[in-house]
């Protein structure tokens, strides 16, 4: 395999992907200066590595600003991100508060402390895009961690509810922006492995990882394994909402619909059988022993639903 073609190729997808985001969303525009939130992962390094490569090409004008807030945390390399924004050249700002001790002093020992941690640094980096004119706020959220809200949210807050590409801050202030909403993490990891970014680990302060969200993460990746395609039309399914066809009230007048005796197209078909995408040979054999047969066998059979949407 050629590695230096792959490359390539990774990068094209990349930027392709991010820059059809930002034209989708209308995220970044003319005139723009865009305050990059990096905290030295592999996602926020993607994050202003493709924004640099894309503003050299795009035909907009904007600015970009790095920041990174340094938070105390024991170990911090406070070092690593500022000879690395030095030498890539870019305009950059360190914040330094010492948000770490407060969440110590306030959270009982063994309890979770990326709630309060989360705030405090929301507000800092709010202050911080006021003082530096920014316009947009840019977070390396990427598509994994936006399918991965939208089932926390149903699982355990009983919403449907995701993270939006492009949002107003809960201050009113500002315009949040994610630029990666529609890149897999599978890529990002692939690019920071390629570019060798100055990772800076996200454990440094001793608290795990949110265990609901690990726990959502790994099987969104083995549903990605095992039933390739299911994740990407999960993704999809965010951008063709269909509130007729779900239940809050608040979004659709259940109690006014009324028969109007005119066809409509985007009516309930739910009399009738909707035929459905066959599995594919290699998912209805994944079944073992005695279903492996049964499940081989259905495969050849179409599939209805009796609820479909319209």
């Amino acid at each position: 395999m050629d590695v230096e073609f792959e490359n390539r190729k990774l990068e094209k997808r990349l930027c392709r992907l991010v820059g059809q985001a930002i034209d989708d969303y209308r995220m970044i525009e003319d005139g723009d200066r865009v305050m990059v939130c990096l905290s030295g992962g592999k996602d926020s390094h993607s994050l202003l590595d493709i924004l640099m490569r894309l503003q050299r090409r795009a035909p907009a004008r904007f600015e970009l600003v790095a920041v990174n807030l340094d938070q105390k945390q024991p170990g911090f390399p406070a070092d690593v991100l500022p000879n690395y924004l030095s030498r890539l050249g870019i305009r950059f700002h360190i914040e330094t508060q010492d948000t770490y001790s407060i969440v110590k002093r306030m959270i009982p020992e063994g309890k979770t402390m990326c709630s309060l941690c989360s705030r405090l640094r929301r507000g800092i980096l709010y202050r911080i895009a006021r003082e530096l004119g920014a316009t947009k706020i840019a977070l390396g959220h990427h598509r994994d961690d936006m399918l991965q809200t939208l089932l926390l949210n149903m699982f355990f807050g009983a919403k449907l509810k995701g993270m939006p590409p492009k949002l107003v801050s809960d201050n009113g202030e500002h315009v949040v922006i994610r630029p990666l909403a529609y890149v897999p993490e599978k890529d990002l990891i692939r690019w920071a492995a390629v570019r060798q970014f100055p990772i800076i680990p996200c454990n440094l302060c001793g608290s795990q990882r949110h265990l609901q969200r690990k726990q959502v993460g790994d099987l969104l990746r083995e549903w990605d394994r095992r039933f390739p395609g299911r994740v990407d039309n999960m993704f999809k399914a965010l951008q063709h909402v269909v509130p007729s066809h779900l239940m809050d009230r608040g979004l659709y007048d259940f109690a006014n619909v009324r028969a109007t005796g005119r066809p409509d197209s985007g009516g309930d078909l739910a009399i009738d059988e909707q035929e459905l995408p066959l599995p594919s040979p290699s998912t209805a054999l994944l079944a073992e022993g005695d279903d492996a047969a049964p499940a081989a066998d259905a495969a050849k059979h179409r599939v209805v639903a009796l609820a479909p949407m319209s």
